[in-house]
């Protein structure tokens, strides 16, 4: 693949260094630039913005020979678009990631209001079954055939002489 004006190329494999040359239209581009002040940053006309975003919702990567005609066509260099290429994706790869960040933060509020909600809930029902324990307490039974006396605390000892019977509708008193 070949490099277009204003990269930066690597000395050929045979002289194994690691330093970085420039080739002469390179510097001569750079003079250019030096003498006008800060490199200008690329403005696309409304056409050629419409036509790139055209040809990313089509492809998000193209080969270079896309890349060739798609410059040819907007009288850009191959390597600007390129660029342009890089910086749509990182854009769309950046939003969606915000995106997925919200939902992800909703996401979190809602569980963590869940969790409050819960909790509460919790304490509530905890602080009841204290306050409400010694009324749910179960009533002792007399079993009229043994005497027993079933639940309460002490379930299966035989009636005490000082509790009274409980009203069995089926036994005879005598009154």
């Amino acid at each position: 693949m070949g490099r277009d004006a204003g990269s930066w190329h690597s000395p050929p494999p045979q002289s194994r260094h690691h330093c970085k040359i420039k080739r002469e239209d390179d510097i001569s581009d750079e003079e250019e630039e030096e003498d006008s002040g800060a490199r200008k940053k690329l403005r696309l006309t409304k056409e050629q913005s419409s036509l790139l975003e055209d040809k990313f919702k089509e492809h998000s990567t193209l080969n270079p020979k896309q890349k060739q005609a798609l410059a040819k066509q907007l009288n850009l260099r191959p390597r600007q678009v390129e660029v342009w290429f890089q910086n749509r994706r990182a854009r769309t790869k950046l939003k969606k990631t915000e995106v997925e960040l919200e939902f992800l933060r909703r996401c979190c509020e809602t569980l963590t209001e869940e969790k409050r909600r819960l909790q509460k809930e919790l304490q509530d029902l905890e602080k009841s079954h204290k306050l409400s324990a010694p009324r749910h307490m179960q009533i002792p039974a007399t079993c009229p055939s043994c005497k027993k006396v079933i639940g309460g605390a002490e379930t299966g000892s035989p009636l005490p002489a000082s509790w009274p019977r409980f009203f069995n509708p089926f036994a005879h008193h005598a009154a």
